[in-house]
């Protein structure tokens, strides 16, 4: 498949600024994805994590990894459409390195078992080669509410 620009993210996931964590898909699999987050210091969460020292907060990240997946799962799984993901559990977190600005977030997700409405994954995000993140996530598919 295709890489994907923010555009073409938006129209798969539901999130908006500032909580859209993706700026593009560069690679998409039958089993995996690899997308990229640019960090800005424009960025809101920087103002008060920390000032004088801005690092990305550990809990973006693993969102950025949770968004990630949620595409490749709605790529994967068109019975997915019109539904959305939220995020059930996160396992064996660990973080490596401070994400500050102007880094380049790498992440690359593995679908590790997908089944009708819970999708499971390994993630792993790194900044120029080095290991920022990694986790394991699982997903949990639901109706949206009426509008």
């Amino acid at each position: 498949m295709t890489a994907l620009d923010v555009q073409e993210i938006s129209q798969l996931l539901p999130h908006r600024y500032p909580m859209l964590m993706v700026d593009r898909i560069v690679e998409i699999s039958s089993d995996s994805i690899v997308g990229l987050k640019n960090v800005t210091v424009n960025e809101p969460h920087f103002t008060g994590h920390f000032p004088g020292f801005p690092v990305m907060p550990g809990v973006l990240i693993i969102e950025a990894m949770a968004q990630v997946a949620g595409i490749l799962v709605g790529k994967l799984a068109p019975h997915t459409r019109g539904k959305i993901m939220f995020l059930a559990s996160v396992e064996e977190a660990k973080f490596r390195r401070p994400v500050v600005p102007g880094d380049q977030l790498r992440i690359e997700m593995k679908m590790l078992r997908l089944k009708h409405t819970v999708a499971k994954m390994q993630g792993l995000a790194t900044v120029d080669g080095q290991v920022a993140a990694e986790a394991t996530l699982m997903c949990k598919l639901t109706d949206r509410a009426a509008e």
